[in-house]
């Protein structure tokens, strides 16, 4: 999408938080790459008789066909290695599942129609929310210092996994944005008879990545929002 408010020039990938995925861990292993965007109601023949009945990001190499977005992902952590490329792995497991039941959490949450059961629902999203906010909040274990008899800090880490970002970060941003957008144009209806002690929580929450220039071109402006 082309944004030319102001005469700048602003284009956004698309709101498809695997091929937002794909677009980070391609960026940050310095790839150079095209983007080809795709309406997925008038889908090209050579791209529905590729994989028919599959929607993108799918990857072929050497007339392979993956389209399981944990595969590729695998893939090009594999193919695209040290020393011509950086390995983002997560270098702690922890960082691997931080914060991956928000996104499923706040979906039943938005989609639910039983008033009986909404107030379960926020309880379970603030504590998902709270559960990461304090993931990026404690020390690695990399940043104790076993030998001080100080008071143990919070952490000055800028991602889920260090200073650096990783595959972790590339999983769970995109779908934290969709959770961003969706807070702030409908939770305020859905939640107005509650707490909104999730939203304070969520705010922590983002800003460990959102400025990040891939981002600039990945996700609408709050502005827009």
């Amino acid at each position: 999408k082309h944004d030319n408010q102001n005469q700048n020039k602003r284009f956004y990938i698309g709101n498809c938080p695997f091929s937002q995925r794909l677009f980070m861990i391609l960026w940050l292993k310095g790839v150079v790459f095209n983007v080809t965007t795709v309406d997925l109601k008038r889908k090209p023949a050579d791209l529905h008789n590729l994989a028919p009945g599959t929607h993108p990001p799918f990857l072929t190499f050497n007339g392979e066909l993956k389209t399981d977005i944990n595969k590729i992902e695998e893939f090009l952590e594999e193919v695209l290695a040290p020393p011509k490329y950086p390995k983002l792995a997560a270098r702690h497991r922890e960082s691997n599942t931080a914060g991956n039941d928000i996104f499923a959490k706040f979906s039943a949450f938005i989609k639910n129609t039983k008033p009986d059961v909404n107030e379960g629902m926020h309880k379970g999203l603030t504590k998902a929310l709270k559960k990461l906010d304090d993931y990026l909040n404690s020390p690695l274990p990399d940043e104790v210092d076993a030998d001080s008899m100080e008071e143990e800090k919070a952490s000055n880490r800028k991602f889920l996994d260090g200073n650096e970002l990783t595959l972790a970060d590339c999983n769970l941003l995109p779908k934290l944005h969709i959770v961003k957008v969706k807070l702030l144009v409908q939770v305020f209806q859905v939640c107005k008879n509650y707490s909104h002690s999730h939203l304070l929580c969520f705010y922590n929450v983002c800003q460990y990545c959102f400025p990040l220039c891939f981002h600039y071109y990945l996700c609408i402006t709050d502005k827009k929002i």
